[in-house]
């Protein structure tokens, strides 16, 4: 039995600065942290990820920013992701994290080491009717063929544009209830998974 706290990482699958989807992430990751969990934000901004290319990778081997996300990956028990729809998917900025990501950085490394027996929870936010609800269901499939427990829960949001206050906060009382409790529940069945 493990004697600490789960360990989450919530980020957003957007590079926009004033991104919808960061917003959320940040409202939600209130709820893990109110339900026991350390909680880690990133943006992936910050992280310089070249579109995936195979001939980069047998060159030199993963980039800079794929080894600081993958280490950072591994020390997480799991992923809460708020994921911004394009086109009816996830955007080419969390795809190409996660391709890379997915990626071993040593030939030791274990298959899928920083993906594989890990926890999610997913969320998504958008000016739209559906609020992202189509991306999430590609993520949703991606997650789940690396080898990633999603929990069922999710949440999408529409009229994305009317629900932040100023400060980024959700103006809605039942609607931050109900993004925190996504996270609350990640950060429950995280804990128990790992023994906590």
């Amino acid at each position: 039995m493990a004697d600490r706290r789960p360990k989450i990482l919530a980020f957003a699958g957007s590079m926009r600065e004033d991104s919808y989807n960061k917003k959320l992430v940040k409202a939600a990751a209130e709820g893990a942290r109110k339900a026991g969990a350390d909680v880690t934000y990133i943006d992936l901004r910050e992280f310089e990820l070249p579109m995936y290319d195979g001939d980069i990778e047998a060159a030199g081997g993963l980039p800079g920013g794929a080894k600081r996300l993958k280490t950072i990956m591994k020390d997480h028990d799991g992923l809460l992701i708020a994921s911004p729809e394009y086109n009816s998917s996830i955007s080419g900025a969390l795809k190409n994290a996660i391709d890379w990501a997915s990626r071993p950085a040593t030939k030791d490394e274990p298959p899928l080491d920083c993906f594989a027996g890990k926890t999610a929870a997913l969320l998504a936010a958008s000016p739209g009717a559906l609020g992202g609800l189509r991306g999430l269901v590609h993520l949703r499939s991606i997650l789940g063929n690396i080898r990633v427990i999603v929990i069922p829960d999710q949440k999408a949001i529409p009229k994305a544009h009317e629900v932040f206050d100023a400060e980024g906060r959700i103006k809605d009382d039942a609607t931050r209830e109900s993004v925190e409790n996504i996270a609350a529940e990640l950060a429950r069945v995280t804990s128990a998974l790992i023994g906590a």
